[in-house]
């Protein structure tokens, strides 16, 4: 059994809340079996938008987790490099999702570039200004890796 496999089994079987951000960063990377180091360099890769508590600290969900499990498996089975990821996430239609105007469009560094997921992005002048990317729905409903598959397939209409 893959270390992915397990790693995935174990956390389904925590009992929490999906969304619910308890792990510290030291706890999320021994669930994950990767380094601290490696978790930071996720979220300064804009991968990953951890909760940050009123005294900065990081706190993960099992959705974060997903999330990262993903990503690794991304890199480590398929071989997709971080630039590769965050040009795939790059590729959600967060437009769509969040109903921007065509007035948004025009001035949205996400909507007019293909090379980092929308979240990484300021959003100045748009729907989208001073709102929590962590909370928005491209981000938290797009963490399991075959959620944005499956975006596509239904904006094609080949989801039906």
């Amino acid at each position: 059994m893959s270390t992915i496999i397990k790693e995935t089994n174990i956390l389904m079987n925590i009992d929490i809340l999906h969304n619910e951000p308890i792990f510290p960063i030291g706890t999320a990377a021994k669930l994950l079996n990767i380094s601290v180091h490696t978790l930071r360099m996720y979220e300064r890769e804009g991968l990953i938008i951890p909760y940050k508590k009123e005294t900065n600290q990081r706190a993960y969900s099992k959705a974060d987790l997903e999330r990262i499990m993903c990503i690794r498996k991304a890199i480590n089975e398929s071989k997709i490099s971080i630039n590769g990821i965050k040009t795939i996430y790059s590729l959600i239609p967060c437009w769509d999702i969040v109903k921007c105007s065509e007035e948004d469009r025009k001035v949205c560094e996400s909507y007019n570039s293909h090379f980092k997921p929308c979240w990484s992005f300021n959003h100045p002048n748009t729907v989208c200004e001073g709102s929590d990317c962590r909370e928005c729905d491209v981000y938290k409903n797009n963490e399991n890796c075959g959620d944005v598959k499956e975006l596509i397939k239904n904006i094609s209409g080949d989801g039906k």
